[in-house]
């Protein structure tokens, strides 16, 4: 049945008559004329007709022809009026013939043939005289149309032009002036030429049956119209059987038999212009067509439609045109609706259940269409039928075969093609408590009946898979159409709200509806779980649900009731058991549950089947009495227009079930007539008889239709019972609005959560074993679809799934994937799709990848090992920020990757880094053979490969690292580092590992560098393992070379960029100073370079002390390195030159590292000598600070500066001091030199007195000691030498003590200085070199002591003093003097001068130390 091809071929009729002009009245004259003629003609040539025409004896002519001949007398006088003309005056000759039994079939088709060709021209239209009562008499005139039947092939030929005309009246412009009673008779008609058709040939049934779809068409065409029309057409609200005779069959009467026109003397409406009316009886014959399943007994194996499938098809096809151009005006007229949501439905239920494919197809269809137009109107009834039919049916369930469960999937599929009706379909049913789960089972059975139970794909398989890609796609599509995330309603209930009362303020306004579906999923999932409890244990399952707050605290027999009559799930035969109970609860439960069926209007029998089908009726007759008694009491307060009393309901019901016992219980022999049950219930109604009338109904009710007293629990059986669509008709009064969906996403994420694992599953397998281009196409779409709804609403763990499934088919994890697998990845299809689909999903929604990137990376680093990738990869994330290349960047990277060869070789060739093993390599290419010159055809394969590969752009994935989410970012890093391995203590990894291990760690190094915004994020990671490989690693290898330039790498970049989290970089490269030494001594020069350009670049961003260090430490190493001190050197000469980069933080550490250059003999002596000169200048640097600490805020932290200050200096002297030591003279002299200058010269730094006397003890005594004892390990020949040194360092005690004596002097420790300063000089005097004293130092040490004495006198700390108190100052001098020059006493206190000093000082009793003399610094003396 074409029914969209007949749509368009009506539509071409229609308008092609629209488009006819109306020929002018001449031309309409000789058109009658020509007709007349025609008539006329056959009359003559027929006997009776001739001979009388023919007689001379009798000119009496038949009427039939003298109205002809009048009318032919007439026609051409009109021809100048034509329109003023009655139609009735040259159409009733026409009329008479047809009418007349005289006339034999050639004849009266000829007439047949007039009519329809005034018709088809138009001649009559809306506007013609009196054109209504024309059209009347035509229609009467042929509905009643008698002929003698000559010849079979005659009737046929009338039968077919009775069609033609019927057909052109409806389509005539002016059919609007026929009335319901006329269209009614020619439908009749028609459908009786049908039926009669079935014993004649092809082409009359062909040719009949296309008729009536034309009439049904054009009838149900005009539907729309009459929306807008006064309401005198429609029909009230009142069941249509109460108005109408139906239209009915005539196939078992004779063929003369009229067919019921379907007029009634009660209803005047079939009288006015045709419109709802008629379109009520015709609709309602289509149906009653069907009504012959109802006395047909269905069962799982049984075929309903074995008699014939024509007539059903036939009156599926005319349903369906009537819906197709009704559409949703079926709404609009009360009836026509009831017809649909009552009649029709049910038959389609029971039709769609038949053994026949054909059918089946046809009732999907009417669905279908049903759905499109009618949905809000049908709720229970389209779940139901997509339930109990499609969705069972496809499922292979009750017996269905293999036609018929594709005929299912395919009507399935076609649903969810529809835009919205997967939404909608979640909305109304799975969110709705009492509906079952529709979407969830339609997921469950595409997801199931997707896999292949045998090898290969069967189409049920890729039908199912084809529903999938339908729901993900349309899914996909709706993303950022107001999408909202799951719902935010709480899973736990605060207090008990009756839920089965509640309703959402505003069904059509999403903003209100979304959240309130929400919020009935999650009550509905609770309640799901209190079912499952309750059909364990009654008790405990309402408990159960008291917890949930799903019923009050206290249960009250109201709550109860409702939850046993609106939820979905429960055990019917718990609840019947309950409601049977005899303690007072369930007593009261039960009078409540029988008072939430609305019985009004209703008949005894039906209200009985809908209370029955709710529950199971208990076994025991106790159990049944109350049962029946609260039904009884129930009814009766809603319906009591027939019984008397409540007693009278509770006879008859209990009379009732006796009945359905009797009638269908195959057990009991002899059956209760109709009078038996008449009588049996006599004197019941308060002891008068009911009407017979009424029993009698009763009684064929019954006995027609049992009433099951087991229901079927959530339709299991299949089989589609009254009494169960009755219950369905009644719920669906009280059922809430049906919810009609806009484009938005609202309910996706919570259908793609049910979706989303099955999918996966599914298409996984079917990619597995499919093998058409399409299929896997289909796969591949699916894929990148829930790729797309994973990464919408963020489900990251499906995506992982996901991308581990596309992984296995890429065969790039396969152990056995290797150069020589190039030439089959080429022309493997399936492996391309799904690698290219890896990495198209990877650069897409990399965002939302966690444990997928492990997965991804394998595959990347399968490529990597037969040189597949982008020769740059590692580097393209980072090009963007390298600086322009210079000499010293050479030694930043090695090349990881040897070039690929251009085809496997013969043995997969090992591939090497670092100098002497590439040089091994080209060696042992000498040596061996040339390798074989490739074929084309591996050349091409190899080609697709790289093609391949290239439009995966795997080079994007980490040169836009940069904006994946943190959590991504991390689990890609985190990835690397797995798949980088952990290394092994000794260098024991194997080649491979260790070239995946860098690769990995170049990746990690990029992927670092692009991310230095959330350089936190992965610095641990990072950190860690490049830690690792430093200290397992013991031998110079490729890796550590990276691993080490790397992070150095990362410390440049970062450090301008990043200023918290210097100390932290600078941190991280104290795992150089952890490298093993031969590791160290391969990379040291190289290192210094990397580690003096990042000083050199980020000298200013260096502050800590910590960091500082950690620098200096790795200079301070270079020191004795013969490759690496010249750039240790040279920086840190940057460092401390002219102090421009000298700070607290780091002058301790800079005057160290430079005292460890001075000493070192690697370079000349020359750099020693510089590294001193940057040691003494760098007290510049001291004075300038100690001057800033009179600006630091607060006393507090001014002294703290100032100590901090101090003990820097003690720090740079002691650090000169041990320099003085050295073997070399130049170096040695010139240390002492410099560290006379920094103890003198340090005029802006007030030095405090014990400070000195540190400085003293510490560097200048231990100066002098440590020469004399340097001197007896020197050859002979290094003896003049140290003397020089000596003289040096003795003059500087002399001066750094004058210098300071004015501060020592207040020490009460001067007196120890002093004479430790007297020892001093007396051992220098004593000192023998080889037996012999040196005449340079004899000369010095007294014309220094002179000098000391002189100013130490004039300062007034040398006076003589009282000799009672013992060993005076004065006293302990001149001892230690007269030891080491007996002469200076009297050349510094003549004897007369002496006398007098003594004299005074003995007068005043002064202390030999006056505070109140002042230290005048001595002039420069020498020896």
């Amino acid at each position: 049945m074409s029914s969209l091809n007949q749509l368009n071929e009506v539509n071409g009729l229609v308008d092609r008559a629209n488009c006819l002009v109306k020929p002018p009245g001449g031309a309409l004259a000789c058109m009658v004329n020509s007709e007349i003629g025609a008539v006329l003609a056959v009359m003559r040539r027929n006997v009776r007709w001739g001979v009388q025409y023919a007689s001379d004896d009798e000119q009496i002519e038949h009427s039939l022809i003298m109205s002809f001949k009048e009318l032919r007398k007439n026609i051409f006088s009109w021809q100048n009026h034509w329109h003023t003309i009655d139609p009735v005056l040259y159409l009733q000759p026409f009329l008479d013939i047809i009418k007349s039994d005289e006339t034999g079939a050639p004849i009266t088709g000829v007439a047949l043939s007039s009519v329809y060709k005034i018709l088809n021209l138009q001649i009559l239209d809306s506007e013609t005289v009196n054109v209504d009562n024309a059209l009347h008499l035509i229609v009467d005139a042929v509905t009643s149309c008698r002929f003698e039947v000559t010849d079979p092939a005659s009737e046929e030929v009338v039968l077919m032009k009775i069609l033609q005309v019927l057909l052109a009246c409806m389509k005539n412009k002016a059919s609007i002036s026929l009335n319901n009673h006329h269209v009614c008779s020619i439908v009749n008609t028609c459908f009786r030429i049908v039926h009669q058709a079935s014993s004649k040939s092809e082409l009359l049934q062909r040719i009949s049956r296309h008729t009536m779809h034309e009439l049904v068409r054009c009838i149900f065409s005009h539907l729309p119209d009459l929306d807008d029309k006064k309401p005198s057409h429609t029909l009230q609200d009142k069941q249509y059987a109460d108005g109408y005779t139906s239209v009915e069959s005539d196939s078992k009467k004779d063929d003369s038999t009229h067919v019921k026109d379907g007029t009634s003397s009660a209803d005047s409406s079939m009288m006015d212009p045709y419109g709802v009316p008629c379109m009520v009886e015709i609709f309602h014959f289509l149906c009653s067509l069907l009504n012959v399943m109802e006395n047909i007994e269905v069962g799982p194996r049984s075929n309903p439609i074995a008699y014939h499938e024509d007539v059903p098809l036939f009156a599926l096809g005319l349903i369906n045109s009537a819906i197709e151009l009704g559409g949703a005006s079926f709404g609009n007229h009360p009836k026509l609706l009831a017809l649909i949501q009552d009649e029709l439905f049910y038959n389609l239920m029971q039709f769609g259940l038949s053994m026949s494919p054909l059918i089946l197809s046809t009732v999907c269809s009417i669905v279908l269409n049903l759905y499109h137009h009618l949905r809000t109107k049908l709720k229970l009834q389209l779940e139901a039928f997509i339930s109990t039919v499609l969705l069972r049916i496809a499922e292979s369930k009750h017996g269905a075969s293999y036609q018929q469960q594709e005929v299912a999937m395919e009507a399935l599929i076609d649903f969810c093609r529809q835009p919205m009706f997967v939404t909608e379909l979640y909305a109304n049913y799975d969110c709705d408590i009492s509906c079952s789960n529709v979407f969830e089972g339609l997921a469950n059975l595409l997801s199931r009946s997707a896999f292949p139970v045998n090898s290969p794909l069967s189409a049920m398989n890729t039908l199912a898979l084809d529903g999938l890609i339908v729901l993900l796609h349309g899914m996909a599509e709706r993303v950022g159409h107001d999408s909202s995330g799951p719902g935010e309603a709480s899973l736990e209930l605060q207090e008990f709200k009756p839920f089965w009362t509640l309703r959402c303020h505003d069904y059509d306004e999403p903003l209100h509806w979304v959240p309130f579906v929400h919020n009935m999923k999650n009550l509905k999932r609770m309640l799901m779980t209190g079912v499952d409890h309750f059909n364990r244990d009654p008790k405990k399952g309402l408990e159960f649900l008291q917890g949930l707050h799903l019923l009050p605290d206290k249960l009250d027999p109201r709550s109860v009731a409702c939850v046993f009559r609106y939820t979905m799930g429960l055990d019917k035969n718990l609840i019947g058991d309950f409601l049977g109970g005899h303690d007072e609860f369930s007593v009261l439960v039960l009078h409540e549950f029988a008072r939430t069926f609305d019985f009004q209007d209703m008949n005894l029998d039906t209200a009985l089947r809908i209370f029955l089908e709710t529950f199971r009726l208990p076994g025991e007759s106790q159990k049944i009495q109350r049962v029946v008694e609260a039904f009884a009491e129930s009814y009766f307060e809603q319906s009591s227009d027939i019984l008397v009393n409540k007693d009278a309901a509770l006879l008859l019901s209990y009379s009732l079930i006796l009945l359905n016992t009797d009638q269908h219980n195959s057990q009991v022999k002899k059956k209760m007539s109709e009078e038996d049950f008449i009588r049996n219930n006599r004197n019941i109604n308060g002891g008068n008889d009911l009407p017979r009338d009424f029993l009698s109904e009763l009684y064929h009710s019954i006995s027609e239709n049992e009433i099951r007293m087991v229901p079927d629990q959530g339709g299991a059986s299949g089989i589609l019972t009254r009494s169960h669509w009755l219950g369905l008709t009644h719920k669906a009064k009280q059922t809430s609005p049906y919810i009609v969906s806009d484009s938005g996403s609202h309910l996706d994420y919570d259908m793609f959560a049910i979706l989303s694992g099955p999918a996966i599953a599914a298409i996984s397998v079917v990619f597995d074993h499919a093998e058409q281009d399409y299929v896997l196409q289909s796969c591949i779409d699916g894929y990148l679809a829930i790729a797309k709804l994973s990464a919408s609403y963020n489900f990251g763990e499906v995506l992982d799934d996901l991308v581990v499934s596309l992984c296995k088919f890429t065969t790039l994890l396969h152990p056995s994937f290797n150069e020589r697998s190039i030439l089959y990845f080429g022309d493997d299809i399936k492996a391309k799709m799904a690698t290219i689909a890896v990495f198209t999903i990877a650069n897409r929604y990399s965002d939302h990848i966690r444990s997928g990137w492990r997965n991804i990376l394998d595959c990347i680093l399968s490529l990597q090992k037969i040189g597949l990738l982008p020769a740059r990869l590692a580097s393209d994330a980072t090009d963007e920020l390298e600086p322009p290349s210079s000499d010293n960047d050479q030694v930043k990277t090695s090349a990881a990757h040897s070039p690929p060869s251009q085809v496997p070789p013969a043995t997969p060739a090992r591939k090497s880094s670092g100098i002497m093993s590439r040089f091994s390599l080209l060696l042992s290419y000498d040596s061996e053979e040339p390798a074989p010159q490739p074929s084309e055809e591996q050349l091409a394969a190899r080609q697709r490969t790289l093609q391949a590969i290239q439009n995966c752009h795997i080079d994007t994935i980490f040169a836009e690292s940069k904006f994946l989410q943190a959590d991504s970012l991390l689990q890609l890093v985190r990835a690397l580092v797995m798949a980088a391995g952990r290394p092994l203590k000794g260098n024991n990894n194997s080649l491979e590992d260790e070239e995946t291990a860098v690769f990995c760690l170049e990746l990690l190094i990029a992927i670092t560098l692009n991310n230095r915004d959330r350089i936190m994020l992965l610095w641990q990671n990072v950190y860690e393992y490049i830690a690792n490989v430093v200290q397992s690693t013991v031998m110079p290898s490729t890796l550590v070379e990276k691993a080490v330039f790397g992070l150095l790498r990362i410390c440049q970049r970062l450090l301008p960029y990043k200023e918290n989290l210097t100390d932290e970089l600078l941190k991280s490269l104290q795992l150089v100073l952890k490298l093993d030494a031969r590791v160290a001594d391969a990379y040291c020069e190289q290192i210094t370079q990397e580690v003096m350009h990042l000083v050199k670049g980020n000298a200013m961003q260096i502050r800590s002390h910590m960091g500082w260090r950690t620098i200096i430490s790795l200079l301070s190493i270079t020191a004795r390195h013969p490759e690496a001190s010249e750039a240790g050197f040279e920086t840190l000469s940057y460092i401390m030159s002219d102090g421009a980069h000298l700070s607290p933080a780091n002058y301790v550490l800079c005057s160290n590292a430079a005292r460890q250059f001075a000493e070192s003999r690697v370079g000349n002596v020359e750099r020693s000598v510089r590294s001193l000169d940057l040691m003494s200048g760098s007290v510049i640097c001291l004075v300038t600070w100690f001057y800033q600490t009179k600006e630091a805020a607060g006393e507090e932290a001014a002294i703290k500066m100032s100590e901090d200050i101090l003990e820097m200096w003690m720090r740079l002297v002691q650090a000169l001091r041990k320099v003085c030591t050295d073997h070399r003279e130049e170096v040695r002299n010139h240390a002492i030199t410099l560290l006379q200058r920094c103890l003198t010269g340090v005029d802006g730094i007030r030095i405090p007195t014990d400070l000195w006397l540190q400085c003293f003890d510490l560097v200048i005594f231990t100066l002098l000691d440590e020469l004399p004892e340097m001197s007896n390990q020197l050859s002979p020949k290094d003896y003049r030498f140290i003397e020089g040194s000596m003289i040096l360092s003795i003059k500087l005690m002399s001066k750094v003590f004058l210098q300071s004596l004015r501060d020592l002097s207040r020490s009460t420790s001067f007196c120890q200085l002093w004479l430790k300063v007297l020892g001093c000089m007396e051992r220098y005097m004593n000192m023998r070199f080889r037996g012999r004293r040196s005449e340079k130092i004899h000369e010095l040490v007294p014309e220094l002591l002179k000098n000391t004495l002189l100013v130490m006198k004039t300062s007034g700390i040398l006076v003589p003093s009282d000799p009672v108190g013992g060993d005076s100052f004065w006293e302990l001098t001149w001892l230690h003097v007269q030891k080491i020059a007996p002469s200076v006493q009297l050349e510094v206190f003549p004897g007369e001068e002496l006398e007098k000093l003594q004299e005074n000082r003995a007068k005043s009793g002064c202390s030999p130390l006056s505070e109140g003399n002042v230290l005048v610094p001595p002039n420069e003396t020498t020896a």
